[in-house]
């Protein structure tokens, strides 16, 4: 008798160690549909794409996005609930059911697909450049000068790719870059282009090159399987639409971007 309350309670225990590491399942669209609500994880940092405006209000490409989902999805683009989120989180935040979307600058690769789905592309971002040297003017120009790149970033390799003759200086931050460009420790500093139309809105001393030396599709982080699927259509279709209609380009043109 003894023995069995003993193993009844370590059953019991095992299945509640269970149930709190089982993450919580993502929101389907009926449920997303009764709780009248869309969660979406977003930045709150990352001029034009989510930051905070003068009144403290969320702003940007992505903020309109996701309430002009909420307008799609529910009938109201008030009916969104914004939740910021870091840059390591944007996924996780997906995975474990905590947000429904997350429309965050995040670039679809294929080892992310392996844990989440991705709508069709909201923007197209890619590596750029920014300088405020008045001789710098197109992407020959910086060929052999040199050029600042955040360590360990994929854009190192890029800069490798498309400007071989050109000298890398390492930085740890975007601040640092800054420190170091007005020092004249570098001509040119190169990163995503949503990110450096930030940096030319904030110094406007600085200018952005038009070319774009690399791609990457930026897309809504959707949860991963067949319980998803009407709410990954209805995410496609609204995106596709925005871009035949033109609304894309006319909101990423309203917040400065190329």
């Amino acid at each position: 008798m003894v023995k069995q309350k003993f193993f009844n309670l370590a059953i019991g225990l095992v299945t509640m160690s269970l149930l709190a590491t089982t993450p919580v399942p993502s929101a389907e669209l009926e449920e997303i549909e009764q709780r009248g609500k869309l969660i979406v994880a977003v930045k709150d940092n990352l001029r034009p794409l989510g930051f905070r405006g003068e009144d403290g209000n969320l702003q940007g490409l992505e903020i309109d996005i996701a309430r002009h989902l909420a307008a799609e999805l529910l009938g109201d683009s008030n009916a969104v609930v914004l939740q910021p989120v870091t840059n390591l989180d944007r996924l996780q935040v997906v995975l474990d059911g905590t947000v429904d979307l997350t429309i965050a600058r995040v670039s679809f690769t294929e080892s992310r697909a392996r844990l989440v789905d991705f709508s069709n592309y909201y923007y197209l971002d890619g590596t750029g450049l920014v300088t405020k040297d008045a001789g710098i003017t197109e992407l020959e120009d910086v060929a052999t000068k040199k050029i600042a790149v955040i360590k360990d970033s994929s854009t190192i390799a890029v800069m490798k790719d498309a400007l071989p003759n050109s000298r890398l200086v390492g930085v740890d931050s975007y601040q640092e870059a800054l420190s170091l460009l007005e020092k004249g420790g570098a001509d040119a500093f190169a990163a995503d282009k949503t990110v450096l139309t930030g940096w030319v809105q904030e110094y406007p001393q600085y200018r952005l090159l038009s070319a774009r030396l690399s791609g990457a599709a930026l897309c809504v982080v959707i949860p991963k399987g067949l319980q998803y699927n009407r709410l990954h259509r209805k995410v496609n279709e609204a995106i596709a639409r925005w871009q035949a209609e033109g609304w894309l380009a006319e909101r990423a043109t309203a917040w400065g971007l190329p």
